[in-house]
Order: structure tokens, then sequence, then C-alpha cells
């Protein structure tokens, strides 16, 4: 599934493919928001972990899983 990290005081946002339930996905998110945790930390689908500080997180945006498209198509 994809996810959009956006980060105070950065120009770009981060975008990552992850294996991670949208529900552990929240459950991570929720934590750093509520000061259990200070970084929020995901990990990607080559297994590359990704750690923002929870007090520069500007927004995340989960995405809905997507099956992967295979073949050729005219488009």
């Amino acid at each position: 599934m994809e996810v959009k990290i956006g980060v105070q005081h950065a120009p770009r946002e981060i975008v990552l493919e992850s294996g991670q339930s949208a529900e552990e996905v929240e459950r991570a998110v929720a934590d750093a928001l509520a000061g259990k945790a200070q970084l929020l930390t995901l990990v990607d689908d080559h297994g590359r972990k990704v750690l923002v500080p929870s007090d520069r997180l500007a927004y995340v945006e989960i995405g809905e899983p997507a099956a992967r498209k295979v073949g050729f198509s005219a488009l």
C-alpha cells in the first residue's frame, strides 16, 4: 500500500510502498502523535525503515492496497 508522509519544513513529501496493513500504519501514526513513540517508524517493501520524528509530522496519507497489474495492454 502507498503511504505519503508530509514533514514540516520539508519541501517534498515522503512516499513509500509498504507491506504493512492500513491498521498497522494507522496504529504507528497514532502512537507517534500521542507521544508514545518519539519516531514514526515504517518499513517499505524492500525492508528499509523510514523514521520520522513525531513532532515534525504534518500529515500521513494511507492509500488503498492496490493489486499489481500484470501484462501489456494499450492505454
